[in-house]
């Protein structure tokens, strides 16, 4: 089966060295000194069941690669414009393409049901490009859980003692096109169950994009420091639950409540993504992560005090950077 991974970065190189290991032809899109190391010694990713080294091929432009079977897109939402842009190449009659990122995704109430089945999330697809390049029947959903890092070009180091993505279609079928991914990845060692309920797991991952996120930005600080202040920790239980809340009203039970999915937290010494970005100088997914499911939040009557002011300190943050610009019209 030919995959490519679009936006090899930590968790994409993860995703890609586990599709090679289960046999998987495997492709990448990437830029810079990834694709340069990635083309001269190929990819290394180092995790707790070994060390696997693989020889993707690699390319900045996606026509070199051709037509996939599948596309596995994993970058950050402000690049999903140049996804959109730039994946034609890939794509053929029976392609499919697998977000597999953190955040409200653009599909989200697409095959949704209900009232609010189809509504548009311009926040994270100006102008509808992803839905006019990819379109919403060949999407399937997708959230991963890795804690991993590109510790030098081309070499990606895991953290995480287990390690999952999650797959599942839109309309909640068990599909074989997901279940193809899937085997591959399960094969190369990392868990990937095809959910009938994507939606839910969306916000189960969220919930602590919601609160560690916003937190470790403030502190700079990781995870487990960052909860280590009984103060933060209170303040993250309650933004976790306060996540809940909104998840709830949107028709989907997180289950957990904020105490105990915080207190899974409490020994993770791992930087979330988002503060990484901030230390790198790289555009940050504020939007996606944070004020989009505030603003769904205040679509359902949610109140959300404690991620309220967390995100404003956030958004502030990302923009004394220069890494995050507000759309336009929204405040900060």
């Amino acid at each position: 089966m030919k995959i490519c991974v679009f936006g090899a970065g930590a968790i994409g190189g993860h995703v890609a060295g586990r599709l090679a290991k289960g046999g998987a032809d495997v492709s990448l899109v990437l830029r810079g000194a990834n694709l340069a190391a990635i083309r001269e010694r190929g990819l290394e990713v180092r995790a707790g069941d070994g060390v696997h080294h693989s020889r993707p091929k690699a390319s900045a432009d996606p026509a070199e690669l051709g037509v996939q079977d599948a596309v596995i897109v994993t970058v950050k939402a402000p690049a999903l414009p140049s996804v959109a842009a730039s994946i034609a190449p890939l794509i053929g009659p029976n392609t499919a393409v697998a977000f597999v990122m953190n955040g409200i995704p653009w599909w989200y109430f697409d095959k949704h049901g209900g009232p609010m089945d189809g509504k548009r999330l311009p926040q994270v697809d100006p102008g509808n490009a992803l839905r006019d390049a990819v379109g919403v029947e060949r999407t399937i959903g997708g959230v991963v859980y890795s804690a991993c890092t590109v510790i030098e070009p081309g070499i990606v180091n895991v953290a995480s003692p287990t390690n999952r993505v999650i797959l599942g279609e839109l309309d909640g079928s068990i599909s074989p096109r997901a279940q193809a991914i899937a085997a591959l990845l399960e094969a190369g060692g990392m868990g990937c169950p095809v959910s009938d309920d994507i939606r839910k797991e969306v916000w189960g991952k969220l919930m602590g994009n919601l609160s560690g996120g916003p937190l470790c930005l403030l502190s700079r600080r990781t995870i487990a420091e960052t909860l280590s202040d009984p103060v933060v920790l209170a303040a993250a239980i309650r933004m976790t639950d306060e996540g809940g809340a909104i998840a709830a009203a949107l028709g989907r039970d997180v289950g957990m409540g904020g105490a105990d999915r915080v207190g899974r937290s409490l020994k993770t010494f791992h930087k979330p993504s988002i503060l990484q970005d901030l230390e790198l100088g790289r555009p940050m997914e504020v939007e996606a992560l944070f004020r989009l499911p505030l603003e769904l939040g205040r679509m359902a009557g949610v109140p959300t005090p404690t991620l309220d002011l967390a995100i404003a300190l956030a958004t502030h943050a990302a923009i004394a950077a220069g890494l995050y610009t507000p759309l336009e019209g929204k405040a900060v």
